[in-house]
């Protein structure tokens, strides 16, 4: 109670009722610990005990076997240091086939261009965009496999493409999948035409996140559609091109699927990774195939790491 001299009856009945302020901690003393600390970190124990046996275990023991002449069978593993690395750089028979990758990364620029072509030109009004954007994103979901056999079909002698090519008065076809300067283009085409869907989504999710504000406040100045897509598409989309550029890449250097389902990497179609493959389980070498892994793995990162330089994000940091 509170005794306030000099004051009214009325004054002091206020001031002697009025209810005492709560108690605060003491500067710099941290609060207690409480379970919702500890809470989050439940949730995180099985999913951090699969990243680190399905991953870095795995990543861990594919350097260790990288350093030694394993075969895959024996249980002994003789350590040789970097002569599997020393084997990879040297030997033509196992470096020329990164060339085969060029063809891939060819097609993958052709794909981001047009992925952003189409989801630029859908994100407004078109008619039936729909059916045009289920169209475009199909083939991603389909099985890789299923991909390669129709195509298969489609790429052989006297096969569908033929048939529309004799169509329209074209009778000397080349051997599509036979023919070694025709067969990494023709590989190279149909992932294009699978996984083009995937960057689309992407592409066309980033657009559609941008505010109409600006479109309206560009018409206000009397822009067009390319100073549109140039000052504002791109500038907002700027982050989403920097990881659809390192999927890309990585596509290009790691493609397997359809050169291994179509050809089985002959007639020059045989990819780092097909070779990496067959070089682990055919000719029985896993120490030299965990290092071929190891270097398109330092590959990825050197290029994930260039990108981060490349595309730093809006507070100019990087990405």
């Amino acid at each position: 109670m509170v005794t306030v001299q000099g004051a009214s009856p009325a004054t002091r009945a206020v001031v002697t009722n009025h209810p005492r302020p709560p108690r605060t901690l003491r500067p710099g003393r941290p609060p207690k610990a409480t379970g919702s600390r500890v809470t989050p970190w439940l949730f995180l124990v099985v999913p951090l005990a699969f990243l680190i046996v399905l991953t870095y275990v795995p990543v861990a023991n594919m350097f260790w076997y990288s350093l030694t002449s394993w075969d895959g069978l024996e249980p002994e593993q003789e350590f040789v240091g970097i002569d599997n690395f020393v084997q990879i750089f040297t030997k033509p028979e196992i470096f020329q086939v990164f060339f085969v990758s060029l063809y891939y990364l060819v097609g993958a620029v052709a794909q981001l261009v047009l992925a952003l072509y189409l989801a630029t030109l859908l994100s407004f009004r078109t008619r039936f965009k729909n059916l045009f954007k289920g169209v475009i994103f199909f083939p991603y979901l389909i099985n890789g496999v299923a991909i390669g056999l129709v195509f298969l079909y489609f790429l052989r002698p006297g096969g569908t493409l033929d048939a529309l090519l004799a169509a329209v008065g074209v009778q000397d076809t080349p051997q599509w999948l036979g023919d070694p300067s025709f067969v990494n283009a023709s590989l190279a085409a149909t992932s294009v035409w699978r996984y083009m869907g995937l960057n689309f989504v992407l592409f066309l999710g980033a657009i559609q996140s941008v505010p109409s504000e600006q479109y309206e406040a560009a018409d206000l100045d009397g822009a067009n559609s390319w100073h549109k897509f140039r000052f504002i598409i791109l500038p907002s989309i700027r982050r989403i091109l920097g990881l659809s550029f390192i999927l890309a890449i990585a596509g290009a250097l790691s493609a397997f699927e359809m050169p291994y389902v179509m050809t089985g990497g002959a007639n020059g179609s045989e990819t780092f990774v097909i070779q990496t493959v067959n070089t682990a389980f055919k000719f029985s070498k896993v120490g030299l195939a965990s290092a071929m892994a190891v270097v398109l793995l330092l590959i990825v990162l050197i290029i994930t790491f260039v990108q981060r330089r490349v595309f730093p994000d809006e507070k100019g940091g990087e990405s």
